[in-house]
């Protein structure tokens, strides 16, 4: 079955700040500035680390949002990962980009771009999204896809063989380590993993990497599966607070015994603007 394409718009996010006071809480009580949470994010790319930035929730490129709560909603469910992504307003206006993930917080679409058009932005400006991947599928029963462009698929370090799917990940997550996401539709939401530089086998970490959570099923809400596992992207780096950190986008999700995972904690992230360049669109 064929998957549709619908065209979306986004409006480049101007980061916020609840009241007058600029503080949250770390996880050791500690107050903190959380910059890089939301709007224009210069200086971080695919392939940087996700511990590597004193900031919180720094997404690799720009995020975007809607005034509109119902077409917000739409434009997150609706995007996917690899989908084309074009500036259509202010001095930036024909850069081209992709989107890499989601976040939470009702709703917003990382996209990342070159760095000399993400100087150009400003909060405002208009960007289309080609919207398209909802709906696809591998072709291997019990195993769906989810929030990705199916012409990312030969991109990425995957095969299908025997009615199984095979994915080369940077690392394992397990389930105790799920934080905010939970409960929360994976069509419209990341999962924060609670890892750190010391969390065994994740270290190195990368924005733009394939991870797998194990025992976690996100075909309707995110939540605990015993057997399950799901694949995501890493698509914001970690953060300060209590249950939050590195955000992974789901993008496929089934029983472990027919998603399997290769892990190579020395490859190259799944994703890289050179990489998304090189896509088929």
């Amino acid at each position: 079955m064929n998957t549709l394409a619908v065209n979306l718009l986004g409006i480049v996010e101007h980061p916020e700040i609840d009241g007058m006071n600029p503080y949250r809480i770390d996880a050791d009580g500690r107050p903190y500035v959380p910059a890089g949470d939301g709007g224009i994010v210069l200086g971080v790319r695919l392939g940087d680390s996700a511990f590597g930035f004193d900031a919180d929730h720094a997404a690799p490129g720009v995020c975007l949002v809607h005034p509109d709560p119902a077409a917000r909603h739409a434009l997150t469910a609706y995007a996917c990962v690899g989908n084309e992504v074009v500036v259509r307003t202010g001095a930036a206006t024909g850069a081209r980009g992709w989107v890499v993930g989601k976040r939470g917080e009702a709703g917003r679409v990382i996209v990342s771009m070159a760095q000399e058009h993400l100087a150009a932005l400003r909060p405002g400006d208009g960007i289309s999204v080609r919207g398209h991947g909802q709906g696809a599928s591998l072709g291997v029963p019990g195993v769906e896809l989810l929030n990705l462009d199916p012409r990312l698929l030969g991109l990425l370090p995957l095969r299908v063989e025997a009615g199984k799917v095979t994915v080369t990940v940077r690392g394992t997550v397990p389930s105790r380590l799920a934080g905010n996401g939970l409960g929360r539709p994976a069509q419209m939401w990341d999962l924060d993993v609670q890892v750190t530089p010391s969390t065994p086998g994740l270290a190195w970490l990368r924005l733009g990497d394939l991870v797998a959570l194990d025992d976690i099923d996100v075909r309707h809400n995110m939540g605990y599966r015993r057997g399950w596992r799901t694949v995501g992207v890493v698509a914001h780096g970690d953060s300060p607070l209590p249950g939050h950190g590195p955000g992974v986008t789901p993008v496929m999700t089934g029983p472990a015994d027919l998603l399997a995972v290769t892990v190579d904690p020395d490859g190259e992230p799944a994703l890289s603007e050179t990489a998304l360049s090189g896509a088929p669109y």
